[in-house]
């Protein structure tokens, strides 16, 4: 699946990582994707992550045992000691209630190194407030980790820009180091590209239905962008909440009569109004 956030992100992270192998000093330059809730943050992240983990199959040896990529989610009321055990779960580094925030920081930059870690996922950025003493210390850290693994890391958050995130001088020194790309949600036309029905194709292309008729949802274009307003994450849920009803009835085909049934997000619903029919009146002879 392929979308402008994800083409971008894609290029700039691949230039990244070309350009951090060659820093040693002070943290590698990162990236922030950001914008509104349901427009494809987390998406755009995993399939960069993803694209970069099977690049590093294609390419490795047998036997190479290596993880390129490392996914961590910023927990609710993160500190630094919750950041650094969350980034320890993922590479199934134990992690005991006695250990201090020092000690779960060697064992996560020791194992990322020795693992090949060359991309960092950081999801839910806009989880840390450096204004409160807690998340400061945890923006602290993060500094203090992208200076000791040499690895690209990038962020995605809720509308990034108008939060917390950058306040202060914590949050300063993450924003002076982080490039954002802006995840909107996708238009109907952009040029001579029709992004929203390249979407709506892929996600089509991805549906196992006995009976459904390719082409269907891309001739439903204008439809689902009104009805999603172009958000990805509520297009998705769409269609395969659609899909599932449509397993679930054995009809195994998904319609506009379907998707008119399935409840979507509040985000979603507060956009869309559909149209009345048109009234037809009659005129005097």
């Amino acid at each position: 699946m392929r979308t402008p956030a994800i083409e971008s992100l894609a290029r700039q992270v691949r230039t990244l990582m070309i350009l951090g192998r060659h820093q040693q000093a002070t943290a590698r330059p990162s990236l922030i994707l950001t914008g509104p809730a349901t427009t494809g943050k987390a998406t755009a992240l995993l399939q960069v992550g993803r694209t970069c983990h099977l690049a590093h199959t294609r390419h490795s040896a047998p036997g190479d045992d290596r993880v390129p990529v490392a996914y961590v989610q910023v927990p609710p009321g993160a500190t630094a000691k919750t950041l650094a055990a969350e980034s320890a779960r993922y590479l199934g580094i134990p992690v005991a209630a006695r250990m201090t925030t020092a000690q779960i920081t060697t064992a996560v930059c020791h194992t990322y190194t020795t693992a090949g870690v060359a991309l960092v996922l950081i999801d839910e950025i806009h989880r840390l407030n450096p204004r409160t003493s807690s998340s400061a210390e945890a923006a602290d850290w993060l500094k203090n980790v992208t200076e000791r693994i040499g690895a690209t890391f990038v962020y995605a958050g809720i509308d990034v820009t108008a939060s917390a995130v950058f306040s202060g001088v914590h949050g300063a020194q993450l924003a002076g180091r982080a490039s954002l790309i802006d995840c909107g949600a996708l238009p109907a036309s952009a040029g001579h590209r029709k992004p929203f029905r390249e979407l709506i194709t892929a996600l089509e292309a991805a549906l196992d239905l006995t009976a459904h008729r390719p082409g269907t949802l891309p001739r439903l274009a204008p439809y689902l962008h009104e009805r999603t307003a172009g958000r990805i994450g509520s297009l998705s849920r769409l269609i395969r909440q659609a899909a599932i009803e449509a397993i679930c009835d054995g009809t195994e085909q998904i319609t506009k009569t379907l998707l008119d049934t399935i409840a979507l997000d509040y985000l979603a619903k507060e956009h869309y109004r559909p149209r009345a029919p048109a009234r037809r009146t009659r005129t005097g002879r």
